[in-house]
C-alpha cells in the first residue's frame, strides 16, 4: 500500500542493494516522518549510492543517513566517524530492519527506551560511519593510484595532501563500487573526542521548525485512501468483557457504519473521526470480570505500607552486601522511615491512535503510528495475525509524546483486529478520556527504610524495602520469569554508588491486576524519591549538612562528587535564600549518569501549597552528542519532575480508574514552572543515557526542602495541598 500514501507524508524510496556477504540491503523505504529538508531532496530523487547499511550519498554531496529509532535516533554519531559535512547531511527513519538497527542493549530490537539509544548505538553508529569513510578513502586511493595510508578526509572531501588533490564524496560516490566485504573497523581505530567537528556541538533538530510551524506528520496526521475511522468504548474495569451491548443508537449516528465486538471493548466505525466519537457516546454496554475488579488503589498502598513493615517476611533480593540485618539490629542508632508513591498516567498530548491495513488473506499488514519500538509492534501484530515479523510494515512517525507508553502495542492490536473485521484501512483514535481511563500506569508503591549507625554517627547498614506491582507483569511476564521475579523496571534506582558497607534491597511483589507500563525514569521516578528523602533524613538526624554527608559517602567515585560540587556552586549551597524560601538536594546516578538537583521552594501553609521557583541540576552522561539536546532534555525532566512531584495522581475505586482528563489528571502549567539552570559537565566516558536522568532527583530535592523549612517530612507522593497541610500537623 505504500504508493497509496497521500503526498502529505512523502515517500522517499533509495535505491535498494542486494544483500550479499557483505550484508549492504539498505532501501530508504520509507513512508512518514520526514523533515522539511529530506522532503525537499525525496522530492529532488537525488539518491545516488549506498554505503554500507546506514549511508547513501548523493552526486550532489547530499548525505542520507539513517536514524532509525523514531526522532530519539542521533545521526550525528554516524556523521562523525564518516567526516561528513553537517550542512549536507539528511537524516530519515529507514526501513524496519532489526539486523541493521537494532539496539545491542535491547536485544538486538529497533526500539527505545529507558534512555538507551545513543548509550546502545554509540559504538555500532561509529562503526558504521568509519566504515563507510574506509570505502571512500579506498575508492579515492584506487582512482588516483596512491597507498590508501597516504589519503586522509576533511568534511566530506577525501584529500591526497602529497599531490594536493581532493574529491569531493558526491564524486566519489559516481564511481565507486562496493567491496565484497565492509572493510574491518576496531574500536581503537576510531575518532578520539579531540578530533571530533561534530559530536560535541550544538547542532539544530532539523524536526524542529515543521513542529513549531504544525506541518510536521505524527500518526494522528495520517491518511491512507479507503481508510475508515474507529474509535472505542473499552471495559472501565481493565481486562473486562462487554456483555449486554445496545448499539442502535449508534447506527443511527451520521456517518457511523458499524460497530465490531472485541475482546475488552466495542469498536465504533465510520466516516469520520467526529462521527465515531459520537457514536461511542451512544452506545450502551454492560460489562464482566476484569482483573481489577473491587481494587481501591487508596486501601490497597495501605496494605502495602502494612506489608512492609513485617521485616519476618523476606523479598526477593535486588542487591545485597554483606550483612545489612545483623549490622542495623546492633547498631547504635536505628534511622526508620516509609514512603509512598501514587500511580501516575504518561498524560502525552497526541491521544493513541494507530493506522492498520491488514491484507485480504489476513496473514500480513501495514502499520502507521509514531511509535518508540517497530520491532515490537511487527512482533506484536504479527503474534496476533498468526504471521511472521517480516509480514508486517511499520511506517514510523513523529511521536506526539511518548515517554514509555508509545513502546506498547496494544493500538496497533486494536487497529488490526478492527481492520480484519471491516475489510478496510482503519484509523483508530482514542479519545482523551480512553486514554486516561485506559490508562497504563507505572505503578504505586510503598517504601520501609532502615539504616543503621555506628558510635561515631557512621552509616554502617541499609535496608530498603520496596513493595510494588512488577511493571513487567502483564506485558512480558516471560522476561520476568527468566529474572526470577525481580522486575527490573520496577525496581530501577532503588540502587546506588554511596558506600555502606551492609546493604540490603528487598522486593516483595503485589499483584493487584493493574495495566502497568514503562513511564519517565520508571522505578527511579519512586524509588529515588524514598533513597534521596532517606539518606536527607538521616544526616539531618546527626546535624549533618546534606551535601557534605553525601560527598563523604562518594570518597570512591570522583564524577559523582564532581557533580555534586557544581550544583552546590550554582545554587549558592549554604547561603541564605530570599526571605521565605529555602533550598534542597538530591543526586541520582541511574544508568551511569550522576546527576544532582537543587530545588528552592516556598510554601503558603494556609493552602499547603508548595511553589518551586527555581531548579538549578548538573549532569555529567560522558561524552556529549549535542550539548543543547542534553540542556533540553535536562530542563524537560525537570518540568516533568515538578508535576510528578506536586500534581500526578492516578486513583482506582472498585476497579476504575476515577481520573479522566486534563481537568482532574493535573499536569504541570506553564505558569508553575520554575526557573531552570543547567550545568552539563563533558568527560570521555562512553556517552550514557540523559532522556530520563534529571527527573528522579526532582521530588526528593522539594521534599527535603521542605523538611528545611518546616521540620516535617514529605512521605507520599505527589505532595498534594491536602498532604501537605496533614504533614504539619503531624
Amino acid at each position: 500500500m505504500n504508493e497509496h500514501i497521500k503526498r502529505e507524508s512523502f515517500s522517499l524510496t533509495r535505491r535498494g542493494f542486494v544483500a550479499g556477504g557483505a550484508g549492504l540491503t539498505f532501501a530508504f523505504a520509507f513512508d512518514g516522518m520526514l523533515t522539511g529538508r529530506s522532503a525537499a531532496f525525496a522530492q529532488a530523487g537525488i539518491a545516488d549510492k549506498a554505503i554500507g547499511g546506514w549511508v547513501t550519498i548523493a552526486a550532489n554531496n547530499t548525505i542520507t543517513i539513517a536514524a532509525p529509532i523514531a526522532e530519539m535516533g542521533q545521526p550525528m554519531i554516524v556523521a562523525e566517524e564518516l567526516d561528513a559535512d553537517w550542512a549536507k547531511v539528511v537524516p530519515v527513519v529507514p526501513a524496519q530492519v532489526p539486523k541493521l538497527y537494532g539496539n545491542p542493549q535491547l536485544g538486538g530490537a529497533v526500539y527505545v527506551v529507558a534512555s538507551r539509544t545513543v548509550d546502545g548505538f554509540w559504538d555500532k553508529a561509529r562503526i558504521h560511519g568509519a566504515q563507510a569513510r574506509r570505502v571512500l578513502m579506498q575508492a579515492a586511493a584506487d582512482k588516483w593510484q596512491v597507498p590508501v595510508g597516504e589519503v586522509s578526509t576533511e568534511p566530506s572531501v577525501v584529500v591526497h595532501k602529497a599531490s594536493n588533490r581532493r574529491m569531493t564524496y558526491g564524486e566519489i560516490a559516481g564511481f565507486a563500487t562496493m567491496p565484497e566485504k565492509m572493510p574491518e573497523v576496531d574500536k581503537a581505530d576510531l575518532k578520539k573526542p579531540a578530533d571530533y567537528r561534530i559530536i560535541g556541538k550544538v547542532v539544530p533538530r532539523f524536526d524542529t521548525p515543521e513542529k513549531v510551524d504544525g506541518s510536521a506528520k505524527y500518526g494522528i496526521d495520517v491518511q491512507v485512501p479507503g481508510m475508515v475511522y474507529a474509535t472505542m468504548l473499552r471495559s472501565p474495569v481493565d481486562g473486562g468483557a462487554p456483555d449486554q451491548v445496545d448499539d442502535s443508537a449508534t447506527l443511527k449516528v451520521p456517518g457511523v457504519t458499524r460497530t465490531v465486538k472485541l475482546n475488552d471493548a466495542v469498536a465504533i466505525v465510520g466516516t469520520s473521526v467526529e462521527a465515531v466519537f459520537a457514536g461511542r457516546d451512544m452506545l450502551k454496554a454492560t460489562w464482566k470480570g476484569g482483573r481489577t475488579v473491587g481494587l481501591n488503589s487508596e486501601k490497597a498502598l495501605a496494605e502495602y505500607v502494612t506489608r512492609g513493615r513485617k521485616l519476618d517476611e523476606r523479598g526477593l533480593l535486588y542487591r545485597n552486601e554483606g550483612d545489612a540485618v545483623g549490622v542495623i539490629e546492633k547498631a547504635a542508632k536505628v534511622v526508620t522511615a516509609e514512603y509512598q508513591s501514587d500511580y501516575v498516567h504518561h498524560a502525552q498530548m497526541e491521544p493513541m491512535n494507530a493506522t492498520v491495513s491488514v491484507n485480504e488473506a489476513g496473514d500480513g499488514a501495514e502499520v502507521w503510528m509514531g511509535t518508540q519500538g517497530q520491532t515490537i509492534i511487527a512482533g506484536a501484530v504479527a503474534g496476533f495475525l498468526k504471521t511472521q515479523p517480516q509480514n508486517v510494515k511499520v511506517h514510523q512517525y513523529l511521536l506526539g509524546g511518548g515517554f514509555g507508553r508509545r513502546a506498547y502495542a496494544d493500538l496497533a492490536i486494536y487497529g488490526a483486529a478492527i481492520s480484519r473485521e471491516v475489510k478496510k484501512p482503519v484509523k483508530l483514535i482514542w479519545t482523551r478520556e480512553q486514554d486516561v481511563k485506559a490508562a497504563m500506569m507505572r505503578p504505586q508503591s510503598a517504601h520501609h527504610m532502615q539504616a543503621g549507625l555506628d558510635k561515631d554517627g557512621k552509616l554502617v547498614g541499609w535496608h530498603h524495602r520496596v513493595i510494588a506491582e512488577a511493571t513487567t507483569g502483564l506485558t512480558s511476564p516471560a522476561r520476568l520469569e527468566a529474572a526470577k521475579g525481580l522486575d527490573a523496571l520496577t525496581l530501577e534506582g532503588a540502587e546506588h554508588l554511596y558506600e555502606i558497607e551492609n546493604l540490603l534491597v528487598e522486593y516483595l511483589r503485589e499483584h493487584r491486576g493493574t495495566a502497568l507500563a514503562a513511564w519517565r525514569a520508571i522505578g527511579s521516578g519512586f524509588n529515588k524519591f524514598a533513597v534521596e528523602s532517606f539518606i536527607d533524613e538521616v544526616a539531618r538526624r546527626q546535624n549533618k549538612d546534606p551535601v557534605e554527608f553525601r560527598l563523604a559517602l562518594l570518597s570512591k567515585h570522583p564524577r559523582g562528587r564532581k557533580i555534586i560540587e557544581t550544583v552546590a556552586q550554582m545554587s549558592n549551597w549554604g547561603s541564605k535564600p530570599a526571605e521565605g524560601r529555602v533550598l534542597g538536594f538530591a543526586y541520582s546516578d541511574i544508568w551511569r549518569t550522576p546527576v544532582a538537583g537543587v530545588a528552592e521552594i516556598s510554601l503558603d501553609r494556609n493552602s499547603g501549597v508548595i511553589r518551586v521557583h527555581r531548579f538549578w541540576n548538573a549532569v555529567n552522561p560522558g561524552i556529549v552528542i549535542n550539548r543543547d539536546i542534553v540542556v533540553q532534555q535536562s530542563e524537560s525532566n525537570v518540568v516533568w519532575g515538578v508535576g510528578h512531584a506536586l500534581k500526578e495522581r492516578i486513583s482506582i475505586a472498585d476497579g476504575e480508574i476515577e481520573q479522566s482528563n486534563y481537568n482532574d489528571y493535573e499536569v504541570l502549567r506553564m505558569s508553575e514552572t520554575p526557573e531552570i539552570f543547567t550545568e552539563v559537565i563533558t568527560t570521555e566516558h562512553h556517552p550514557t543515557g540523559i532522556g530520563e536522568i534529571v527527573l528522579p532527583v526532582v521530588a526528593p530535592a522539594i521534599a527535603n526542602a521542605v523538611a528545611t523549612l518546616t521540620g516535617k517530612r514529605l512521605r507520599h507522593l505527589p505532595f498534594t495541598p491536602d498532604r501537605v497541610k496533614a504533614a504539619l500537623k503531624t
